[in-house]
């Protein structure tokens, strides 16, 4: 971390936004943990890509808040301090409707999202391809998930940051490497078939 990067983040009021994010302590992954350190999780991947755009990181501690948990309002994120209506407007644009399939979804978010949603959406793929086990997940859920990236979130990156693009892709090949070694992923074409 640079020293003015340092600098930046001093002066940050970050500690509200954590914890509003502890709501997501109870919500549990399927490779253990909870929601509440894949926030953090997506943090420090936008610290380890130097953002330091304060919208941005307060935004990454919260962005599942509304869609994992019931306890933490709109107003309370608005009223947090000055970022608030802009944080909340932004972890609005990376959350997923009801009416949505995750299709759609991820369509609005690279067709009209921001490019702060759209880099927040890349480093939440990030965290979230970093925890994709073949082991642990259902191999087909693998192989939607992976083709789901290709589609949607590898365009967004292209669009924000290549070298989240590059992180993404890297993280796709050994994925679907470990599953060809495994004899999780199948040929999508046999020869003679």
């Amino acid at each position: 971390m640079e020293n003015s990067e340092k600098s930046e983040l001093e002066h940050m009021v970050l500690a509200p936004y954590v914890q509003k994010s502890t709501a997501l302590r109870g919500k549990y992954r399927y490779v253990g943990g909870n929601q509440f350190r894949h926030a953090l999780s997506t943090f420090a991947i936008l610290l380890d890509y130097h953002y330091m755009d304060s919208v941005l990181l307060k935004a990454s501690f919260i962005h599942d808040v509304f869609e994992d948990s019931k306890c933490v309002t709109a107003d309370e994120i608005i009223r947090l301090d000055s970022d608030g209506p802009e944080v909340y407007k932004l972890v609005m644009e990376v959350t997923r409707n009801n009416e949505e399939s995750k299709d759609q979804y991820l369509e609005r978010v690279l067709k009209t999202g921001s490019e702060k949603a759209k880099i927040l959406k890349c480093a939440d793929r990030i965290s979230n391809l970093t925890d994709l086990h073949s082991d642990i997940f259902d191999k087909q859920f693998v192989h939607k998930y992976i083709e789901e990236t290709k589609k949607w979130v590898l365009p967004m990156a292209k669009e924000v940051n290549e070298h989240m693009l590059i992180e993404l892709k890297d993280i796709i090949r050994r994925r679907e490497a470990n599953m060809r070694m495994t004899g999780h992923i199948w040929p999508l074409t046999r020869k003679g078939s």
